[in-house]
C-alpha cells in the first residue's frame, strides 16, 4: 500500500502571500491568516493526501527572533498542530497528521546546525506542544546524521509513544549523500539505537532520492519514502534571507514528477509526496495515477 503525503506548505503560502517569502516565512500565515493554513491542508486532503504535515517549519526560535517573538515558538507550534488536526478531522477520510520537526537554523546548511545542548530543549518543546494534535512525528530536511539523531531522540522521549520518522535532505548530485556529505548508510547507522518507524528523503531532487532509496533499501527493512522539491540546486552559502537565488526547475512538470515518484516506488518507497514547489495539483495527479493503477 502506498501512502500519499502532502506537498509544500511554505511555497503555497508564499504564492498567496508574497511577503511570506521573507522574514518569518510560513509562520507569517499563523500570525495573520491561520485560516489560510487550514485551507491549504484541506486542498492537499482533497488532492488525495493521506498524511498532512504541520506548518511548524518556521515556528522555531531562530526564525521568530527576526520579529522579536522567539518566545512565542511553543504557542505558534501548538497553533499550527491544532490547525492541521482540525483539517484532518473535517475530512470524511482518515487523515493522519505529521508533526514537523525541522532544522533549527537554516535548511541545507549542515555547517550551521546548533549543537545538541542547544537543539534538544527546542525539539522537546516543539514535541510537547504538538503531541496532543499529531499522530506521528517527522524529523524532516535533516542535513546531517547528528541533526536527525537529536530531533528523533527528543520526539521518542517526549512524544507519548507516537511513531517517529526521519527524513534526510541530500546533496543534489545522486549518490553524494546528505548535505553534510555523510552517506545515507552512515546516517542510518547513527539511528540504530533509536526506534525509528521509517526513513524518508525530502527537499532535494527526485533523481537523488531515487538513488538514495536503493542504498537505503540495502540496509533497512523499515518503510521508506521520498518527497522531492522542485528547486534548482542550492548554491553554496544560501540562506532563506540572503540574495542567493535558487528558483524552480521549469522542466519538472507534473507528468515528470509523477513518473519520478513511480520510479521511487519501484525503488522501494511506500510513502511519496512533495516538498518545496510541489503543490496540490502535483499531489492530485499522483493520487489519480495511483488510484487508476490500483484499479486496473
Amino acid at each position: 500500500m502506498i501512502t500519499i503525503l502532502d506537498g509544500g506548505m511554505g511555497g503555497e503560502i508564499q504564492r498567496r502571500q508574497p511577503k511570506a517569502a521573507h522574514g518569518l516565512w510560513s509562520a507569517t500565515a499563523l500570525l495573520e491568516s491561520p485560516e489560510l493554513v487550514t485551507q491549504i491542508h484541506g486542498e492537499y486532503i482533497d488532492a488525495g493526501a493521506n498524511i498532512i504535515t504541520t506548518n511548524t517549519y518556521s515556528t522555531i526560535p531562530s526564525y521568530l527572533a527576526k520579529a522579536s517573538i522567539a518566545e512565542r515558538s511553543v504557542e505558534l507550534t501548538a497553533l499550527a498542530a491544532g490547525l492541521a488536526r482540525q483539517a484532518a478531522d473535517d475530512s470524511d477520510r482518515t487523515i493522519r497528521v505529521a508533526g514537523s520537526l525541522p532544522p533549527l537554523s537554516e535548511s541545507y546548511r549542515a555547517d550551521l546546525i546548533p549543537n545538541s545542548a542547544e537543539s534538544s530543549p527546542i525539539y522537546r518543546n516543539m514535541v510537547e506542544a504538538m503531541t496532543g494534535s499529531v499522530d506521528l512525528f517527522l524529523c524532516e530536511t535533516m542535513s546531517s546524521a547528528e541533526e536527525a539523531h537529536c530531533a528523533a531522540a527528543q520526539a521518542l522521549a517526549y512524544g507519548r509513544g507516537k511513531p517517529v520518522y526521519v527524513s534526510w535532505s541530500l546533496n543534489e548530485q545522486p549518490g553524494a549523500g546528505l548535505r553534510s556529505l555523510e552517506s545515507v548508510t552512515d546516517a542510518h547507522q547513527r539511528l540504530t539505537d533509536l526506534d525509528i518507524a521509517g526513513y524518508l528523503i525530502n527537499c532535494t531532487h527526485p533523481e537523488a532520492i531515487h538513488t538514495a532509496l536503493k542504498e537505503l533499501g540495502s540496509v533497512t527493512d523499515s518503510p521508506m519514502g521520498g518527497y522531492p522539491n522542485r528547486m534548482n540546486a542550492v548554491a553554496e552559502g544560501w540562506t532563506l534571507d540572503n540574495e542567493v537565488e535558487t528558483g524552480m526547475r521549469a522542466e519538472l512538470s507534473i507528468e515528470l514528477y509523477v513518473d519520478a515518484m513511480l520510479g521511487c516506488i519501484e525503488a522501494g518507497a511506500s510513502m511519496v509526496g512533495g516538498c518545496c514547489g510541489i503543490g496540490p495539483e502535483y499531489i492530485q495527479a499522483l493520487s489519480r495515477h495511483l488510484r487508476t493503477s490500483l484499479n486496473a
